[in-house]
C-alpha cells in the first residue's frame, strides 16, 4: 500500500464495541490507515459524501437497516469503493447472494483472522482500480486539453464547434498564429517560448466574453470559437481586440519582446456546415493573411481559398521533405577572372515532391523561412554540400570551394556555429574550402552578435562572404570589424550593365571597398560577355551566372567539372572571348592559364 495518503475504512455497524475491534485488528497490520464508524442510512449517505473512501465494511442486520440497503446506499453515492460483509449471523446461502449483488466478500465474525486478508486484497484493488481510472482521466485531459498552456486543444475545439452546428447558430471561428515566432525559440531558447505562449494565452483569455472559447491548436497557434457575431464585419471587430493584445511588449527575463499574428476567420453557417470545413476556412484565411503581410485579419472567401489551401498543403509536404529525401542541390560554378578556373560552386537547395513535382524555390524557401523549417533543411544543406565537396576533392580535383547560403532565421540559431563545425567534422572537408554566405541585411540585424558568430566561424578556419551586397543598409565601421573574406555584388546592380552609369559607379564602389578591407569579390547574374568584360576591366575577381553555366545537377557538375576537366575550357574560352570582344584592346597583363 502507498503510505503517502491514509486509506480511509467506513465501518457501517450499530455496535461501538465491534467497531473499535475492527479498527484496532486493522491498525495494527495497515499503516495510515483511518476509520469511521457509522449505523443508519442518513449517516452513511452523508460520510460518502463528505469524503472518498477505500473501503466500507458492514455488519448485515442492524436496527432499521442491514447489509443490502448499505450497498444500495453506496452504489448510489460511490460506485466503485469495495463492500465487505462482516456479520456473526450470516449464513452462506445470503453471503452468496451478497456477492452476487455487487458485494466484494463477506467474513463472518467468529472467523475475524480471515478478515485482513481480505481487507488487504480489496484496498488493492481498490488502489489499482483508482490508479486505472486517473490514468484515464488524465488521457482524456491530455486528449482535450493543452498541457502548456491548460487550454482546450484541437480536438475539443473541433467538438465544440460540431456541437454549435448542431444548434444552427450563428458563430464565428478565428484562427491566429503567431508571426515568425520560431525566432524566439532559436535566439531564446524554447523554454523562453513557452513562457511567451503562456503570457499570449492569458492575454487572450482577458479579452474573450464568458461564452466564448479559446484553444491553442499547437505549436504557436491559437483559435477561439466566438458564439454572438452578427456577420464577418462583426468577427472581424473581436478578432482586432484579440490582435490588441499584442500591442504592448511582452516582459520575458528582463527583456522586451514583441510580437504580432496573422488572423483568417470563417463564419457558421455561411463557411461551412461541419466542423473540419469550419476549421480549414478559417486557417485558409490565416494563411492569406500571412501572404498579404503579417499582422493583419481575413476572413475566408471561397473564391480566393484555392491558393491558401495549396500553401497549406505545401507546408504539410515540406515538414516531411528532408526525412523523406525529397531535397536536392544544384551547384553553379564560380569563375575565377585571372585563373580562368572554376575555384567554387554555390550549392542551391531543390524540393521535389511526388505531388507538385518540381517546386519553385521562391515558392518553398520564404515558406520554409516562415514556418521555421529552414532550420532543418538549411542543415541538410550544410552536410550535404560539405560531403560533396570533400567527394569531389578526393576524386583528384584542385581544391573546389562550396558555398552555403544561411538564411535569417538559421544565422539566429544559437548552435549554428556547432552544426558548421559537426559538418566539417562529418566531412572531413578542410573548413577552408566552406564558403558560408549571409546576407548584407542578416549581418546588419544585430551587429555585434553577428560580428561574434562570424568570428566563431573564421576560428573554424571557414571563409566569410556577404551576400547581395550593395542592397542593406552597411555601416562601414561595422563591415570593417566583420571578418569577412567576400563581398558578393548583387545582380540587381550588374543585369543593368553596361548601359547604366549609376549601377556601374556602385560596382566600382563596392570594387574599390573591399580593395581597402583586402577583401575578395563575386559579381552575381553575368548573363553577357559585355557584362563579363566590364567586371573584369573593374578588377572583379570571381563570376557566376547564366553566361557561364546555369546551376547543374551534382551528377552534371562533376562530368563537366571534375571527371572530364578539360570540359572546363568551355568557360575558360568564354571569359577570353569576352575579354577580347575588342580586338584592340590589351588584355592588361590578365594571366591566362595554359590549358586556355
Amino acid at each position: 500500500m502507498d503510505t503517502c495518503e491514509p486509506t480511509r475504512i467506513l465501518i457501517v455497524d450499530d455496535s461501538e464495541d465491534d467497531g473499535m475491534l475492527i479498527s484496532h485488528q486493522l491498525k495494527r497490520e495497515i499503516p495510515n490507515v483511518s476509520f469511521r464508524r457509522v449505523d443508519c442510512e442518513q449517516d452513511m449517505r452523508l460520510a460518502l459524501q463528505e469524503q472518498g473512501w477505500d473501503l466500507v465494511i458492514s455488519d448485515h442486520s442492524m436496527p432499521n437497516f442491514d447489509s443490502v440497503r448499505a450497498l444500495e446506499v453506496l452504489r448510489e453515492v460511490r460506485r466503485n469503493v469495495p463492500f465487505i460483509v462482516y456479520s456473526g449471523h450470516y449464513d452462506q446461502e445470503k453471503g452468496l447472494a451478497a456477492m452476487t449483488g455487487g458485494a466484494d466478500d463477506f467474513v463472518y465474525k467468529s472467523n475475524s483472522q480471515r478478515l485482513l486478508p481480505v481487507v488487504r486484497r480489496e484496498l488493492r484493488n481498490s488502489r489499482l482500480h483508482r490508479e486505472k481510472e486517473q490514468a484515464e482521466r488524465t488521457a482524456r485531459t491530455l486528449s482535450l486539453f493543452d498541457e502548456l498552456t491548460g487550454l482546450p486543444n484541437r480536438n475539443l475545439l473541433a467538438q465544440q464547434v460540431q456541437s454549435r452546428v448542431s444548434e444552427s447558430g450563428p458563430a464565428a471561428l478565428v484562427c491566429m498564429d503567431l508571426d515568425r515566432f520560431m525566432r524566439i525559440n532559436d535566439s531564446f531558447g524554447y523554454g523562453t517560448g513557452d513562457a511567451l505562449l503562456k503570457q499570449v494565452a492569458k492575454r487572450l483569455e482577458a479579452v474573450l466574453g464568458p461564452s466564448d472559447l479559446l484553444a491553442r491548436l499547437g505549436s504557436d497557434r491559437f483559435a477561439s470559437l466566438l458564439w454572438n457575431v452578427a456577420g464577418g464585419a462583426d468577427a472581424c471587430a473581436q478578432a482586432e481586440r484579440m490582435l490588441g493584445v499584442f500591442s504592448v511588449p511582452f516582459q520575458q527575463n528582463g527583456q522586451e519582446l514583441f510580437l504580432t499574428a496573422s488572423v483568417g476567420c470563417s463564419l457558421l453557417p455561411e463557411h461551412g456546415s461541419d466542423a473540419g470545413t469550419l476549421l480549414r476556412a478559417a486557417e485558409s484565411a490565416m494563411a492569406l493573411a500571412k501572404k498579404n503581410g503579417r499582422n493583419r485579419i481575413e476572413v475566408f472567401d471561397p473564391k480566393l481559398s484555392h491558393g491558401a489551401s495549396t500553401r497549406l498543403q505545401l507546408e504539410s509536404a515540406l515538414h516531411h521533405a528532408v526525412e523523406r529525401e525529397e531535397l536536392f542541390l544544384h551547384y553553379q560554378p564560380m569563375y575565377e577572372v585571372v585563373s580562368q578556373r572554376v575555384g567554387a560552386a554555390e550549392a542551391l537547395v531543390r524540393w521535389r515532391h511526388e505531388r507538385f513535382g518540381v517546386v519553385p524555390p521562391n515558392q518553398f524557401i520564404p515558406l520554409a523561412d516562415d514556418t521555421g523549417y529552414i532550420i532543418e533543411i538549411g542543415e541538410w544543406v550544410l552536410r550535404t554540400a560539405c560531403r560533396q565537396a570533400r567527394h569531389w576533392q578526393q576524386a583528384g580535383r584542385a581544391p573546389l570551394a562550396v558555398a552555403v547560403n544561411f538564411s535569417a532565421a538559421q544565422f539566429r540559431d544559437e548552435h549554428i556555429n556547432e552544426r558548421v563545425r559537426n559538418a566539417i567534422e562529418e566531412s572531413g572537408l578542410p573548413p577552408e574550402l566552406l564558403e558560408v554566405e549571409i546576407t548584407e541585411t542578416v549581418a546588419m540585424q544585430d551587429a555585434e552578435h553577428t560580428i561574434a558568430k562570424l568570428r566563431g566561424l573564421k576560428r573554424m578556419g571557414v571563409r566569410i562572404a556577404i551576400d547581395d551586397f550593395g542592397t542593406g543598409y552597411s555601416s562601414l565601421s561595422y563591415l570593417r570589424r566583420f571578418p569577412i573574406d567576400v563581398l558578393k555584388i548583387d545582380r540587381s546592380f550588374v543585369m543593368e550593365l553596361p548601359d547604366d552609369g549609376d549601377s556601374l559607379s556602385i560596382v566600382r564602389t563596392i570594387v574599390a571597398l573591399a580593395s581597402a578591407l583586402k577583401i575578395g569579390t563575386v559579381a552575381e547574374g553575368v548573363e553577357t560577355a559585355e557584362q563579363f568584360k566590364l567586371l573584369a576591366d573593374e578588377g572583379v575577381e570571381r563570376v557566376q551566372g547564366f553566361y557561364f553555366s546555369k546551376p547543374l545537377s551534382v551528377e552534371d557538375f562533376s562530368e563537366k567539372f571534375i571527371t572530364r576537366r578539360s570540359e572546363e575550357k568551355d568557360g575558360e574560352e568564354k571569359i577570353v572571348r569576352a575579354l577580347r570582344l575588342d580586338a584592340l584592346m590589351p588584355l592588361d597583363g590578365l594571366r591566362l592559364s595554359a590549358s586556355a
